[in-house]
């Protein structure tokens, strides 16, 4: 009898070892005679179990984690006698971390071999786009717009009205565009799901085709992501040999097809415009709105751009019906967001829940707090841009609203921890450097605003008239964000300020003997 084992093929767990564990596994099956089959999978976002192995069993598939290369002879041995052992973990399905989750994006990531339209079928993969063909342009639209969808990128703008300002546009050609430029750090869904079920993407953006009269898409992968780069390209590929892509979508009278183009590791790129002119083989530049996208986009076309996640959330959206989808969140935040754990953080990884779940409930209980064990000083929720949050604003739902109600960005839904090692002057500094090193330099707030940011922060660090370069950097802050062309030096002064308000100590020089006596 042939064992199937599941093994990822996620970045995160090849960085971990578990091309080395497919090595281990293949040698020691032969050497003992044993029939095994390996299936390579995307990853369930566990990842401090990674590499995470399974192993399909009557009773549903079996997980052993963090599995190296050394403990495969011995894990071997528990699947082949259904034995115990110290790395096993149970049915997959019923570890606790994995099933609080409200799965609607990411329910095939880890499951499905990524590589196979058959295996995307047979879980689900391209209903919706089959509901599409029947509904039509108007009634995806509809569909679209009542489930609530707003952009996952990070600006949580209605996608159903970007859809359909591009929809209403007149022009010859239209073009989608998938921005997965993902450059935030302690981000990494979108890598994620376009290593672990990249025929969604296909399906959304096909799907957001099919809706506006668009017949080209293109995917926009940044640089560092080969793994992502080379499975959608499989995908893609695939998806034209199964008729999903190319004439004649399904049999309908539909034509839509796509491409990868890769990036050159320009974080601005991640804005819409400055994507848009290095798909036209331009430098990076941030254009002036108007005109927006949906009326003068790439090739000066019509154009939806929306994140991968954005796409990606579409085909359930559609086999489900909007109700299913908007009937999860709260508010104006409905339906899902897939939340990336990072830092310093001891269960690190992908959470996929209903928004309206509170900061502290995701870092101290789903999270389980810091790696190191030390006291939680502040996250940083949104990437590089987004704000830092002290554990007293722990009680803020996960939300757009709720957030911006506290000076604070969702942004991509990435969280990154600190434990009280941290130097909040050092972290605000940082942001200031970060804006500046990656502008494209086009506007002066953010081009001068954050060269003139380090500056100034290094001055109050050496304790240099510190009431004044305060003063200074919350008056640079406005400048930038104000006064920038985009949402990069527009947003760097949220880091900034939030660090100044939330953790003022750090900047103030702590009083002198003489004046604490006085």
């Amino acid at each position: 009898m042939t064992m199937k084992i599941f093994v990822p093929r996620d970045a995160t767990a090849i960085a971990v070892g578990a091309d080395e564990v497919v090595t281990a596994l293949e040698q020691i099956a032969r050497q003992r005679g044993l029939s095994i089959e390996v299936v390579r999978t995307g990853s369930r976002g566990l990842h401090w179990l990674e590499p995470m192995i399974e192993v399909a069993t009557p009773k549903g598939r079996i997980a052993y984690g963090p599995v190296n290369a050394e403990d495969v002879a011995s894990v071997l041995e528990s699947m082949a006698s259904n034995g115990p052992h110290g790395l096993l973990l149970g049915v997959a399905d019923e570890i606790p971390w994995l099933k609080r989750q409200t799965r609607l994006t990411f329910a095939r990531c880890g499951v499905i071999d990524p590589r196979s339209l058959d295996d995307y079928r047979a879980h689900g993969g391209y209903k919706g786009l089959e509901r599409a063909l029947s509904l039509g342009p108007d009634a995806i639209l509809n569909e679209v717009t009542a489930s609530g969808l707003r952009g996952r990128g990070g600006a949580g703008f209605p996608t159903g009205i970007k859809w359909k300002t591009v929809a209403q546009a007149k022009a010859d050609r239209k073009f989608i565009v998938c921005n997965a430029d993902e450059g935030d750090s302690g981000t990494f869904a979108d890598r994620m799901i376009m290593e672990g079920d990249p025929f969604l993407v296909i399906e959304g953006m096909t799907t957001a085709g099919i809706t506006v009269g668009a017949t080209k898409g293109y995917i926009y992968i940044r640089s560092e992501y080969p793994h992502a780069v080379q499975a959608m390209n499989a995908a893609i590929a695939a998806a034209r040999r199964g008729g999903y892509l190319g004439d004649k979508i399904g049999g309908s009278a539909h034509s839509f097809d796509m491409d990868v183009r890769v990036g050159a590791g320009a974080y601005v790129c991640g804005e819409e415009t400055s994507l848009l002119e290095s798909l036209e083989g331009r430098r990076g530049l941030v254009r002036a709105k108007p005109p927006l996208p949906a009326h003068h986009g790439l090739f000066g076309k019509p154009t939806v751009i929306n994140n991968v996640l954005s796409f990606a959330a579409i085909p359930f959206i559609l086999a489900e019906g909007a109700k299913a989808y908007a009937d999860f969140g709260m508010g104006r935040s409905r339906g899902t967001m897939p939340i990336q754990l990072a830092g310093n953080i001891r269960r690190g990884g992908l959470f996929e829940t209903a928004f309206g779940v509170t900061l502290g409930e995701l870092v101290d209980d789903i999270g389980g707090g810091t790696f190191t064990r030390r006291p939680l000083r502040a996250v940083q929720v949104g990437g590089p841009l987004g704000a830092y949050f002290p554990r007293a604003l722990f009680d803020t739902p996960f939300d757009y609203e709720a957030f911006a109600a506290r000076d604070g960005l969702i942004g991509h839904g990435g969280i990154v921890v600190f434990d009280d090692s941290v130097d909040m002057r050092k972290q605000a500094r940082f942001a200031m450097e970060f804006c500046a090193v990656e502008s494209c330099g086009k506007c002066t707030p953010c081009r001068i605003g954050s060269t003139r940011g380090v500056e100034t922060i290094e001055k109050i660090m050496r304790g240099e008239r510190v009431a004044e370069n305060l003063a200074l950097v919350e008056d640079l802050c406005n400048t930038m964000k104000f006064g920038s062309l985009c949402a990069l030096g527009g947003f760097t002064p949220y880091p900034v300020l939030s660090a100044l308000k939330h953790f003022r100590e750090d900047f103030v020089p702590a009083p002198t003997t003489l004046q604490a006596a006085e």
